[in-house]
């Protein structure tokens, strides 16, 4: 750890271990999906979508656009309504000009400064951003060590990594140029870039990382279920985890992983209810045409689907709608008759998480 460093780790002092933090998405997970899901409960921390850094250090404006949560009043400064801290994430190859947007984000109030070096997106790739970096573990380094130096000594600096770009031979040296550039905590994204996000994640690779370091890593990717959580801590050795695409599929995935440990009670949300919860995106989409807003309507059904076989039912109804009315009429009328219409016995089991 940075001897720069005085602030506190969130890890520390967490009764309900597990600790999960909310992956950031890009093009999904904004501040109205964050304050949805962190008011559902069991997440501990998020991280906006990457804000990406080329050529200037950003007015003030751009980081708000990406944290709205930065303007909160009082102790809700750079927490969601329901007080979970957001972290801003930032994206680039340049030391420098990281440095100057992390001081400046630092600045309006951010929690902590994350580096994305695990985006595996070409149009990022192409412009020396995200996963692309992680062939030069000595650019990593300079990154780190530039932002840190840049930053309050109170603020935390994290980085969020991949296995590798095309294989994993440099996991554990791009690992320790990130630590040694002095950040506070590490997320490693089991898999590659080539990888992509297809199954399975090598969450046995995370334990190798974590025995080199003394820096806290959490473990991120294909966790699901609070079976697969459980199966991730044992095979990463970390009881910190980051999830992204499974708490958009499974609201209440959080709670549902801390139960399962024994650290709270907790009744499953049911799928009609995870769906309850997408109405509360609608007043936030009200001012997009009607395609864009049945667009990202569907986009949240269809991660529901991931992991409902009832919701995938439901979006098979509803997925050619484009018009908001005929989306909503189509839409509750699909839960009604599928709740009157119950699976086979079996047929989640069978169904679940088949594909993807």
């Amino acid at each position: 750890m940075s001897a720069s460093f005085t602030g506190t780790l969130p890890f520390q002092h967490q009764p309900d271990r597990p600790y999960i933090a909310l992956a950031p998405m890009e093009g999904l997970m904004d501040h109205n999906l964050r304050d949805i899901l962190t008011r559902v409960g069991g997440i501990d921390h998020c991280v906006t979508e990457f804000v990406r850094i080329t050529h200037q250090v950003y007015p003030s404006r751009v980081f708000r656009r990406y944290c709205p949560e930065l303007d909160n009043p009082g102790e809700l400064r750079g927490k969601t309504a329901a007080g979970t801290p957001v972290h801003v994430q930032l994206l680039g190859s340049d030391p420098q000009l990281m440095a100057e947007n992390a001081a400046k984000v630092a600045e309006l109030g951010a929690p902590a400064i994350d580096l994305n070096f695990g985006c595996p997106a070409k149009t990022v790739n192409s412009s020396q951003g995200g996963a692309v970096l992680l062939q030069y573990p000595d650019l990593l380094n300079r990154i780190a060590t530039a932002v840190r130096a840049a930053v309050p000594a109170h603020i935390p600096v994290s980085a969020k990594m991949r296995l590798g770009f095309k294989d994993k031979t440099l996991a554990i040296t791009n690992a320790e140029a990130l630590a040694a550039g002095g950040i506070q905590w590490l997320t490693v994204h089991a898999r590659t870039k080539t990888e992509g996000y297809k199954p399975p994640a090598y969450w046995d690779q995370i334990a190798r990382i974590k025995e080199q370091l003394s820096i806290p890593v959490l473990a991120n990717g294909e966790i699901w279920t609070p079976q697969q959580a459980r199966q991730c801590m044992t095979e990463s050795g970390s009881d910190l985890l980051m999830i992204g695409r499974g708490l958009v599929a499974v609201p209440d995935l959080g709670l549902r992983i801390k139960a399962d440990h024994g650290h709270l009670q907790h009744d499953n949300l049911s799928w009609q209810q995870h769906l309850q919860l997408m109405y509360g995106l609608v007043p936030h989409l009200a001012h997009l045409p009607d395609k864009a807003q049945t667009d990202r309507l569907k986009q949240w059904l269809h991660y529901f689907s991931m992991q409902s076989i009832e919701v995938r039912a439901v979006f098979e109804r509803i997925k050619r709608q484009r018009e908001t009315a005929a989306f909503f009429k189509a839409l509750e009328q699909a839960i009604v008759d599928v709740a009157a219409q119950p699976p086979e016995e079996g047929a989640f089991a069978a169904y679940q998480h088949k594909g993807f």
